[in-house]
């Protein structure tokens, strides 16, 4: 199943789970300090391996015992002749891409089970298979491995023993009597070839007995059928004139048994025992070790002589096993064995894989490791195969396996659509909510042709319940192929849930999309929004992979990226996503092609993670795999740093002259410093919304300034304007700073949609009409005017008022009077106060008339307002 969507890509593929510089501004108060990042596209680097292995199927970022390696994915790796697939270690620090084989699949033995990488180091094989008599039973396994890159263990939660897991002993007789021989060796040899012998089924071990017992061979003496029918072949006829059957059956299993297996004995004899006193004592202890006995009567002596064989068959007959029509046979002479040896064959073990029922496979075919996920106390494997292919979930922990029976998903997975093979156990995850502690989820793809995730828990005795289920909308869009929790603001609480429908047709193509779900206080899951691709993107199989990541634009919370493989014919490209506060922004902000990484490229973004710093800069980098090749992408910052000389306007201090007038001169120092050699330039400007500006830049003729910062080394300007005489001295002087790239379109480019991060007092992202926007990408520095407090706070002025009439006596307006003059006296005997007004107030029935100013102010205007 799995093998055939990885070999055709444009079938369902699971999928474990840049072309454009990008650069971001984070707010921060003034002085300015501004963080820009972006992924360098330029110096990436790309490690090949077979394609035909599918090597980059799976990537993961993995660290152990002090060195960083890239663990990439090769699910159809061969061993020998098999194709076990396999994980590659890739050194971070090694630029030769010298990647090395971990060889699972031999250290696991495995079958035509291709590997793949997990949540941690752990490799699963999901179509790992054993042999069980004719059949294979695809139960899956996964193998730890240990920080030196060692097989450690193996997890198979769904493995059950064989039903042919057997230890067979052949009790023969070989006195003188049984003739002639080659009949009693031609049998031995034609039952062996009916056996399965090897390990984890049958084991065979020969006893010949006469007046003494001798061991042909024992029990772990051969693993293969040929190696048993050699030494079948070789066995010669001991002889002797007694025939001691209690003595043979007794030290039958003496040596060789495996603990569980089924004993199963066959005693072939030609005449009653001379040690038949024994008998009793020896079955009965052979019932109490659970030993099935096969007891096989050959007459031929009897026969030849003309002997009543009654008491001979009696005593067999005691020898067998109850019911006797099972376990009872008899033969005419020695040349009649081989006429029993299929019903012999056929009672001693049926294939039960397929004589049970003949659709209905419980665990045989389940698939366990096709996804895994590690919790607390164990891990959590998905088996989608379980069940007649609806699926299931395990769980392996210290103390055993678990594994919920059928009934538990009956009301969410009901027995009128089994047929329909709803894949449960696609994908497997956990989340952390506030109230419950831990929460299980699961996808199921095909459930009703639609898909469907649950929400479960389940207990350690096996006990598991449905909370809540999620359901697809599209026949056949795969919902709940990918499925990732994401703690967005990082307090340890997941926030949202991601689920993928890779497949789902929209605009008339099959672009996918992933829906994001809130998870509330009450542990609910409620859908708040979809993820889509761009409008470029057509057969994108947007969704195919999800990754959280950490935080890479500086504003403390995390990102996602989504891979969208068969975008661009099939070259594959991921998006990246930003968070914000406990969600997912909607639309995208960078769409990362792999065209413009290497024209190579095939089925980029197929698996993404990004979880480490790669090249010990600081910053989390990615991986991203694609078909044949593993491209490590690392992030760059762009730190820039802006303060001001002095820190505050002073209008008193008129120190320069710009264009004949008395001015304030003024200087901005604008630093940047990147963690790699990144081309980049900057534009400064004044932003002054009003006829006459307060501000003027010096040399505004030479933006854009185009440096190159170099690692570890921080480039600072000075940037000189001045401010011009102004009434207002309460708003502060906007400086705004532009960062971009020096040449976009033939470098890594700067991505056309770029996220509007927050604003606060200090710095505030705006496009170049001045409301927020995308992109060019602008920070806004607010600088202020000195107020001339004393003290850290509002200036407060002391001001005294003297109103007055011009005479100094009462007056009544009377109707011959058209005027009257009201005097007032304003004094301010305290600190700077801008924007002082006074307000004089009058009856209705009097009109304000004009204003004569008596003592003027320097040039500072009065503006009357009558209100």
């Amino acid at each position: 199943m799995r093998d055939e969507r990885v070999a055709n890509l444009n079938e369902p593929i699971k999928l474990d789970h840049f072309g454009n510089i990008d650069l971001t501004l984070s707010p921060l108060v003034s002085p300015g300090f501004l963080e820009c990042f972006n992924i360098d596209t330029q110096n990436h680097r790309i490690i090949s391996g077979s394609a035909e292995a599918q090597f980059g199927y799976t990537v993961q970022q993995h660290e152990a015992r002090g060195q960083k390696w890239l663990l990439v994915g090769a699910p159809f790796e061969n061993s020998g002749q098999h194709q076990t697939g396999d994980i590659y270690k890739c050194p971070i620090d090694d630029r030769s891409n010298n990647c090395t084989r971990l060889n699972l699949g031999k250290a696991s033995s495995f079958n035509g089970s291709p590997l793949r990488c997990s949540i941690v180091l752990q490799a699963c094989g999901p179509l790992w298979s054993y042999e069980c008599g004719s059949s294979y039973y695809s139960t899956g396994m996964c193998s730890r491995v240990n920080a030196s890159f060692k097989f450690s263990r193996t997890i198979a939660p769904a493995f059950q023993r064989c039903e042919t897991y057997m230890d067979i002993v052949i009790v023969l007789d070989g006195s003188n009597s049984i003739y002639p021989w080659y009949e009693v060796q031609n049998f031995l040899i034609n039952i062996l070839q009916k056996f399965y012998i090897g390990p984890g089924q049958i084991q065979v071990g020969v006893v010949q007995y006469g007046e003494s017992v001798v061991h042909e061979f024992h029990l772990n003496d051969y693993r293969t059928v040929e190696e048993v029918v050699s030494a079948a072949r070789n066995i010669q006829q001991r002889g002797g004139e007694e025939t001691r059957t209690a003595l043979g059956i007794s030290v039958a299993f003496k040596r060789g048994g495996r603990r569980g297996a089924k004993k199963v004995m066959i005693v072939i004899t030609d005449g009653e025992s001379h040690d038949s006193p024994d008998l009793q004592n020896v079955i009965e202890a052979s019932e109490k070790d659970e030993i099935t006995r096969y007891a096989i009567a050959v007459l031929g002596y009897y026969n030849r002589r003309g002997i009543n064989p009654e008491a001979f068959l009696k005593e067999i007959k005691y020898i067998a096993s109850d019911p006797d029509d099972k376990h009872f046979f008899n033969v005419r002479d020695e040349s009649a064995l081989k006429d029993i040896v299929d019903a012999l064959g056929e009672r001693i073990f049926s294939l039960e894989g397929t004589n049970k029922n003949e659709t209905s496979f419980g665990l045989q075919m389940s698939q366990a490791g096709f996804s895994s996920h590690i919790v607390e106390d164990g891990i959590l494997v998905g088996a989608v195969g379980a069940y007649d292919w609806n699926g299931a979930v395990m769980k392996e922990t210290r103390q055993g396996k678990v594994i919920p029976p059928k009934s538990s998903y009956l009301e969410e997975f009901p027995e009128e659509l089994k047929n329909h093979g709803a894949y449960l156990g696609y994908t497997v995850t956990s989340v952390v909510v506030s109230r419950t502690g831990r929460l299980y989820v699961s996808g199921a793809p095909r459930f009703n042709h639609t898909g469907k995730v649950i929400i479960f828990t389940l207990r350690n005795n096996g006990n598991l319940t449905i909370l809540q289920s999620l359901k697809g909308q599209q026949i056949g869009s795969y919902y709940g192929s990918e499925i990732a929790p994401s703690d967005i603001d990082g307090d340890g609480i997941t926030d949202s849930l991601l689920v993928a429908a890779p497949m789902f047709f929209s605009s008339g193509w099959e672009r996918g999309r992933v829906d994001i779900y809130r998870v509330t206080d009450q542990s609910h899951f409620v859908l708040e929004g979809t993820l889509e691709p761009s409008d470029r993107g057509q057969n994108s199989r947007f969704g195919s992979a999800l990754a959280p990541i950490p935080d890479l634009n500086g504003d403390n919370y995390s990102e996602l990226v989504v891979g969208a493989p068969l975008e661009d014919d099939h070259q594959g490209a991921i998006y990246v996503f930003y968070g914000h506060r406990n969600s997912i922004q909607q639309k995208y902000k960078q769409r990362i092609a792999a065209a413009s990484l290497s024209p190579g490229l095939q089925y980029f973004g197929r698996s993404v993670h990004g979880r480490m710093d790669l090249n010990e800069d600081g910053l989390i980098d990615l991986a991203v795999g694609s078909l044949g090749a593993a491209v490590l992408l690392c992030v760059i910052r762009i730190h820039t740093h802006v303060w001001f000389e002095p820190r505050k306007i002073n209008v008193f201090n008129k120190d320069c002259r710009r264009g004949g007038k008395d001015v304030t001169c003024m200087s901005a120092i604008v630093c940047l410093n990147a963690t790699a050699r990144t081309p980049v330039s900057y534009s400064t400007f004044i932003d002054e919304r009003r006829y006459t500006a307060r501000a003027v830049l010096d040399d505004s003729d030479r933006n854009p300034r185009n440096i190159t910062l170099l690692l570890g080394v921080e480039s600072c300007e000075h940037v000189y304007f001045h401010v011009m005489e102004t009434t207002d001295y309460v708003r502060p002087i906007v400086f705004t700073v532009e960062v971009g790239l020096q040449q976009p379109v033939e470098g890594p480019t700067l991505d056309d949609d770029w996220p509007t991060m927050r604003s606060n007092s200090g710095i505030k992202r705006v496009s170049p009409d001045g409301t927020p926007g995308d992109w060019p990408l602008v920070a806004q520095l607010r600088h202020p005017y000195r107020n001339f407090c004393g003290q850290p706070q509002p200036s407060l002025g002391d001001f005294c008022r003297s109103p007055g009439a011009v005479e100094e006596m009462e007056r009544v307006v009377e109707k011959s009077r058209r005027r009257v003059i009201v005097e007032g006296h304003l004094e301010n005997r305290g600190e700077n106060a801008f924007g002082a007004h006074l307000n004089i107030s009058h009856t209705p029935n009097l009109r304000f008339s004009s204003l004569m100013i008596k003592v003027q102010l320097g040039g500072r205007g009065v503006m009357c307002v009558s209100l």
